[in-house]
């Protein structure tokens, strides 16, 4: 395929080398001479292991050529990639002027292109930015239409300093978000070679991912120097800790704690970060990452709060009670927080947990229902189909596989708040559905 790359910088020359070891014909554009100059001479115009050599093969075999005449790199390519920077402003924000620019060059070129041009985002920019700045420019400057007369799609990279050209050829994923299926498909060609999974979504969930994938690295690096911290302040080999942590992939490398949800409860996570931070204060360690993971809990529980009330509505039925489903533990179950905040202010509130049985609980569970919640007790009901009946909010509070028929056949014109998504993919019709975090 013909393939015009657009800025040949660190992910421009990078993926111009690397389509070009693909079978590929790339045309590099970019305004300043001297990074024209390097392609030219068959040299790379960024420093990375391996790039030199792939980019000298493409220019002996006459796959690579460089140009700043953008008219003529796209009529001479069937897909055009966007790599230009997208830098920090001052204030934190995406300078875009970059992206604009090039969007309304290739806008106007696009009206002397005869076949169908897949304009493509590898540039790295926020949920909103194709729709708001890269697709109006490329509309008003070729007077045509997103998936009519051309196609946009938008494909992150996923490219590490020091190991771009192997993360090339060998990735995580490859992600294309697009608007229509033929821009999609056509993008997708350009992989056909690479053995990674492909996902073509749509074109906010593809920018997303860039930035969920890089805010989770940067947790990582801080969580791990957290532990490290700690661990050094105790004389523990943290290195040999974390080495066991990774090792874990059932729980700890998985995504079994990173689908959006509501909040963490029970047992053993509160109590155990609220032990760790009071050693750490103890020490005098200040460790801002893992004292803001309680705070940031209960934020959330607060927000969900104030979507009920935001409702207006007095009459919630609750289904779930035990921070986990298939058990009766209430300790720091978030639902129970929710329950006592609707308490204090004057909803009518039923709740429905099959393992939830006063009569039947002993121990620990039943003494902290007794000592710490006892007016709770009473609003426990034995019949799930009474909850929803006399209920004008219902909200799923863990994931019982009975709440779903229940709802299906007594949920309608409910308002219905799921916090465990339940209901996935599809939504019970008939009722006001609501997810949490989605």
């Amino acid at each position: 395929m013909k393939i015009s790359v657009f800025g040949l910088g660190y992910v421009g020359a990078v993926s111009a080398g690397c389509f070009c070891k693909l079978g590929h014909e790339v045309i590099g554009v970019d305004v300043l001479e001297v990074k024209r100059q390097k392609i030219a001479a068959g040299e790379s115009p960024v420093i990375e292991p391996e790039i030199d050599e792939l980019i000298a093969t493409a220019h002996k075999q006459g796959q690579l050529t460089a140009t700043d005449d953008v008219a003529a790199a796209i009529l001479g390519s069937d897909v055009s990639l966007v790599c230009v920077g997208t830098p920090s402003r001052r204030d934190g924000s995406l300078n875009l002027d970059y992206v604009q620019r090039v969007c309304e060059q290739i806008g106007a070129a696009l009206k002397d292109h005869k076949g169908y041009h897949v304009v493509t985002i590898r540039s790295t920019m926020l949920p909103g930015a194709a729709e708001d700045v890269a697709i109006p420019a490329l509309e008003r400057a070729s007077g045509g239409r997103v998936g009519k007369d051309f196609g946009f799609c938008v494909n992150p990279e996923f490219l590490r300093e020091g190991s771009a050209v192997k993360d090339f050829f060998g990735p995580p994923k490859t992600v294309i978000g697009t608007r229509d299926t033929r821009s999609g498909e056509l993008v997708a060609k350009l992989y056909a070679d690479i053995d990674a999974p492909l996902f073509i979504t749509e074109i906010p969930v593809a920018a997303a991912i860039k930035y969920a994938d890089n805010m989770f690295h940067a947790m990582k690096v801080v969580f791990g120097n957290e532990v490290g911290t700690f661990c050094r302040s105790l004389g523990i080999d943290s290195h040999k800790v974390m080495d066991i942590v990774c090792a874990d992939t059932k729980l700890n490398i998985s995504p079994v704690y990173l689908k959006p949800g509501f909040a963490f409860g029970g047992s053993c996570l509160p109590k155990d970060l609220r032990a760790v931070l009071d050693r750490a204060r103890r020490s005098a360690i200040s460790l801002p990452m893992l004292s803001s993971l309680l705070p940031s809990n209960e934020l959330h529980v607060r927000r969900f709060v104030d979507e009920i009330v935001g409702r207006g509505k007095k009459k919630v039925g609750v289904l779930g009670l035990a921070f986990k489903a298939g058990t009766d533990d209430l300790r720091e179950s978030p639902i129970v927080t929710v329950v006592e905040a609707l308490i204090g202010k004057g909803y009518d509130l039923q709740i429905f947990d099959r393992n939830v049985a006063l009569a039947a609980m002993v121990g620990a569970n039943k003494q902290y229902i007794m000592d710490e919640i006892p007016h709770i007790s009473s609003l426990l009901r034995d019949d799930i189909n009474q909850v929803i009946d006399d209920s004008e909010i219902v909200v799923i509070a863990n994931s019982d596989p009975g709440f779903r028929d229940a709802l299906l056949a007594r949920g309608h014109d409910k308002i219905v708040f799921d916090l465990v998504r339940l209901f996935s993919p599809e939504q019970p019709a008939g009722c006001d559905y609501n997810g949490i975090c989605w």
